[in-house]
This record gives structure tokens, sequence and C-alpha cells, in this order.
């Protein structure tokens, strides 16, 4: 596969791993219970990590990485925010499970189904393997 194939695939995923990070953000400042602020913080810290990583590989395969979500992206936070429940933690977590269910897993795996160097692939899987466990931390909170 081209590099620059690869390259808007990667980009791609970055820009959504900025919406999570923007989402969890959102989350952090409606949520009640400490425990549970933590808890999103370490998601985002991890989602941050890993935004750092994809935009490693960009640049090692000879490309510029996005440093934001993009247009779409940003109209997809900025209705976000205003469609969170305020002091209901239930509500907030369910809303997180679905985006990390629905993006950080199903959507990402959809847009990277093609063939990816070695590196890259490696990259992706951790990804959404982080996405995967947060997920599960998520169900685990609600039950």
């Amino acid at each position: 596969m081209e590099n620059e194939i690869v390259m808007e695939e990667l980009n791609t995923l970055l820009r959504g791993t900025y919406m999570g990070i923007r989402s969890l953000e959102h989350y952090i400042q409606k949520v009640n219970n400490p425990d549970l602020k933590r808890n999103f913080q370490q998601m985002q810290q991890e989602q941050k990590q890993n935004a750092q990583k994809i935009a490693e590989t960009i640049q090692n395969l000879g490309g510029i990485p996005a440093d934001d979500e993009g247009f779409s992206g940003s109209m997809h936070s900025f209705m976000h925010k205003f469609m969170i429940s305020d002091n209901d933690d239930r509500a907030i977590i369910e809303d997180a499970l679905k985006g990390f269910d629905k993006y950080g897993v199903d959507y990402s795996e959809e847009l990277v189904k093609g063939d990816l160097d070695p590196g890259s692939k490696q990259i992706v899987e951790e990804v959404i393997n982080d996405s995967r466990r947060h997920a599960e931390q998520l169900r685990n909170l609600l039950h």
C-alpha cells in the first residue's frame, strides 16, 4: 500500500482520536463522582499518548499529522458538548461507552481494514485495543 494512502488512513484515525480526547474533556467537566472523573482523566491521558504515537508514525512515513479533529469533527464535538447530560453520571458513562464502542472500535476497525505496513498496523491495533479496554471499564462501571 502506498505511503500516501497509509498516511491518510492514519490521519483519519488521528482526527478521531482527537475527537475522543475532546469528548472525554466534556465528560470530565460534567461528571460528579471524583473516582469517575479520575477514570475519564486516565482514559484521556491514554488517548493523548495514542495520538502522539499515531502522529509520530505519520511523520516517520514522511507525512504531516493532523493537529486537531478536523472541521466535521469540530462540529460534532461542539454539538456533543450540549447533548451530554448534566449531573447524570450513568448517562455520561453510557454516552462514553457508545463512543468507545462505535467510534473507538467499530469505526476505527472499518477505517483501517486495508493493508497497512507492519508498524502502522501495530500502532492501530494498540489504539483499538485501548478503546476496547476503555469500553470494558465503562461497562464494569455500569454494573
